[in-house]
């Protein structure tokens, strides 16, 4: 996840092919101790973000099975969040330095390293996965693998919440970080919810809640949040 403080860009004109998970996961590791230091909690979410986030928590509840994934945790601010909410939450990151920064912080919670495109668990594991703007740098050809592992990991009549920004493009997003003195090489896809939903549903996860909130603050997009069911 990008922080919310993230300048605006403009779109990347020659088109990035692929996801290339090694330079998604230099990048975090270089920031990770600035993305822990500058993002401790979720303040920075606005407070719809957060309905949206309990209302998840409340879905996974409500059928008896509190087990949720939070799939690209970062430094696991958001775990913290929905553990305070009743869940019994395990994360997973692709960057070792944000699992490590998760761990420091939150030592009563479970984090592992591991790829949005091949998670590290067996099937049937959790009621809830999580994908909080964790999808933000993966092409649209891997969306489709990235919601078959969310959907291979859930039981049946589980929830996948996805955070994402909205629109259309590519945004080079390493002068973010650049300002605060680190040197990366990042970039950030856009998609629209009618394109989350078409991939979502070729998962056989079916949409429960649509909401897409207008920008605030430095926000350069608007913010779409699909809450989708098992089955």
């Amino acid at each position: 996840m990008v922080p919310p403080d993230e300048p605006v860009h403009e779109p990347v004109h020659e088109p990035v092919d692929g996801l290339d998970a090694a330079a998604v996961r230099r990048a975090y590791d270089t920031v990770a101790d600035l993305y822990a230091t500058h993002l401790p909690d979720t303040r920075a979410e606005a407070p719809l973000d957060l309905a949206v986030l309990d209302a998840f928590a409340e879905a996974v509840r409500a059928g008896g099975d509190p087990a949720v994934l939070d799939a690209g945790c970062g430094t696991g601010r958001i775990s913290r969040h929905l553990a305070g909410r009743g869940c019994s939450v395990e994360g997973v990151d692709l960057s070792p330095g944000m699992v490590e920064q998760a761990r420091r912080a939150h030592p009563d919670l479970r984090f592992g390293v591991g790829s949005l495109t091949d998670l590290p668990f067996p099937g049937g594991r959790f009621a809830g996965v999580l994908l909080w703007y964790s999808t933000i740098h993966t092409p649209p050809a891997g969306w489709a693998r990235v919601f078959a592992e969310a959907a291979r990991v859930l039981r049946p009549g589980g929830h996948v919440l996805v955070g994402f920004q909205a629109g259309e493009g590519v945004r080079d997003v390493s002068a973010a970080y650049r300002g605060h003195g680190r040197e990366v090489r990042l970039h950030r896809y856009l998609s629209t919810p009618e394109e989350v939903c078409g991939h979502l549903g070729r998962a056989g996860l079916r949409e429960q809640v649509r909401l897409v909130r207008r920008p605030r603050g430095a926000e350069g997009e608007d913010q779409a949040f699909l809450l989708a069911r098992l089955g």
